[in-house]
């Protein structure tokens, strides 16, 4: 089993800053694909970065790419996203996600619905 809380959300001003954070507990074996997803009022679930934590390799959307940064700390059993330059847009629920991948090209990209464990969720909310 694993467990993921989410923390760091919270009301920003466009072009401000927030790093997300997500505990993480529970199985190794099960988690090594992990990501975070978000979702806007009215729209679908869209993913936003992924990590395969066997090898720390790192995988975003294209059109986030270069404003957040998703790390790692394993010592502190740990994932976090850090998130610069956010815009309204951006504004929306932030959730971790855990699964299994056997390959780090399978956890590239990888779809919510394959995703086995969530978190509860994070607000962010950007303003202009």
């Amino acid at each position: 089993q694993v467990q993921l809380v989410e923390s760091g959300g919270g009301p920003v001003q466009a072009g401000g800053s927030l790093r997300l954070s997500c505990a993480v507990s529970g199985t190794p074996y099960a988690r090594n694909c992990m990501a975070w997803f978000r979702q806007a009022p009215g729209k679908e679930r869209e993913g936003v970065a992924w990590i395969y934590t066997d090898d720390g390799s790192t995988t975003y959307a294209d059109s986030l790419k270069g404003r957040f940064t998703l790390s790692q700390d394993n010592a502190k059993n740990a994932m976090y996203l850090q998130m610069n330059n956010l815009k309204p847009e951006d504004t929306g629920n932030y959730s971790c996600a855990a699964t299994r991948s056997f390959d780090k090209s399978y956890c590239r990209g990888r779809a919510a619905f394959d995703f086995v464990f969530w978190g509860q969720g994070t607000q962010v909310t950007v303003t202009s």
